[in-house]
């Protein structure tokens, strides 16, 4: 396990057009790594925030020719930091929908890692607001650890965060650093952004980093904010509250064997038989 490092979780509110957002966002990151982030996260579609999915289809381009993709390559070689850009959404050949994907970047700009978002979001919110991320973006199918120079960072995105297995199994395969990028509804982020964080981090006995997009953008859609860093024990240790900006801690990444000699559930997991479906009616009486 290496010595401690600083991490930055970067909050914005994306544009309907790449260019105002990824100009915005690239002053951020400059920021952060001026205040001696090693490591920055950014946020899920972090570059575009396209509410009409027929837009989105258009305006999304393969990875080698996304402006997104190669601004933040540019600027982990510029400024030397680490950069997870917690999703921007890219096309695929043979396909015709899209991936949500999240690229981590190496101090010299190469990409060393790649997620795709596994669960997606199609939902019909009491305020009205409807998500149908399945009508135009295909779902992944493989959970990913990445190599940092820290250690082992498990990926996943946004509406991932309500699937509590899938963190286990990044902690069970070694990673000690939970990546969590959102761009979670202000009215789901309300009710269940920071205890889900939190519960992520005492289930696992990982540090997670959670950008999360915040502010109202295109159509009225709003965003959540109050990226999170939490520590394994499970506090919250910066806060980036509603506005544009980022947050920064130092990551202690001792705190992880600590917080997991203490509650060792990751040692005590058992396998064990399914639960079958009770018998309704005179049969379950044993009539």
């Amino acid at each position: 396990m290496s010595g401690k490092f600083r991490v930055a979780c970067v909050q914005n509110c994306a544009e309907r057009e790449m260019a105002p957002s990824i100009e915005a966002v690239s002053k951020l990151i400059r920021g952060a790594a001026k205040d001696g982030a090693e490591l920055i996260q950014l946020p899920e579609l972090v570059t575009l925030f396209e509410p009409d999915n027929d837009l989105a289809l258009k305006k999304t381009m393969p990875e080698a020719k996304d402006p997104g993709v190669a601004a933040f390559r540019a600027l982990a070689k510029e400024t030397g930091a680490w950069i997870i850009v917690g999703s921007v959404l890219l096309k695929e050949s043979g396909s015709d929908k899209i991936v949500n994907r999240c690229l981590v970047i190496d101090s010299t700009g190469g990409i060393v890692s790649r997620y795709d978002k596994i669960h997606l979001f199609d939902v019909d919110l009491a305020n009205g607001e409807t998500y149908r991320e399945s009508a135009t973006v295909n779902g992944g199918d493989r959970a990913v650890l990445a190599p940092t120079p820290w250690g082992l960072l498990g990926l996943t995105i946004c509406y991932d965060l309500r699937f509590a297995y899938l963190h286990r199994a990044l902690a069970q395969a070694g990673a000690s650093f939970l990546s969590i990028p959102a761009a979670f509804t202000h009215t789901t982020g309300k009710a269940h952004w920071h205890v889900l964080q939190r519960a992520r981090a005492i289930e696992t006995g990982c540090w997670v980093f959670a950008a999360n997009q915040g502010g109202t953008h295109a159509e009225g859609k709003r965003t959540y904010g109050h990226s999170v860093i939490v520590n394994p024990w499970g506090e919250v240790v910066a806060d980036g509250g509603e506005q544009p900006g980022f947050i920064i801690a130092e990551i202690d990444p001792a705190k992880v064997a600590e917080a997991r000699g203490m509650v060792p559930a990751l040692r005590h997991d058992r396998r064990f038989q399914g639960p079958e479906r009770p018998v309704v009616g005179l049969a379950a009486a044993g009539e």
